[in-house]
């Protein structure tokens, strides 16, 4: 995660960031609190979201509407990603919804 924009940097009302995943590498299972949009830049990923399997290629935008559970698992050359969400940017987890954290590339 590389943060260009958030309330720490320079007081931005969103949150914006690259996200870099190697080959068949999976995020967790999780859920922000808002929505959040993602745009491929390179490679390819493939999204579950509440259950549903989406494959993305560079190009591909996916807007996560919040609450969601989702997983990231990167295809077979990695991805790229242009990430942004409104501020603070909370996440649960899919094994502990009731904790809400800010991640530190959203802060």
């Amino acid at each position: 995660m590389t943060t260009y924009a958030s309330p720490t940097l320079g007081g931005a009302s969103a949150s914006l960031w690259r996200v870099e995943m190697n080959p068949h590498a999976q995020g967790p299972d999780h859920a922000f609190v808002g929505e959040v949009l993602w745009t491929l830049t390179a490679g390819s990923a493939t999204l579950a979201l509440d259950g549903v399997t989406h494959e993305l290629a560079a190009g591909d935008t996916a807007v996560l509407p919040a609450d969601l559970l989702r997983t990231w698992t990167a295809g077979p050359d990695g991805f790229t990603a242009m990430v942004t969400t409104a501020s603070p940017g909370g996440v649960w987890r899919a094994d502990d919804r009731d904790t809400v954290e800010v991640p530190p590339w959203v802060s």
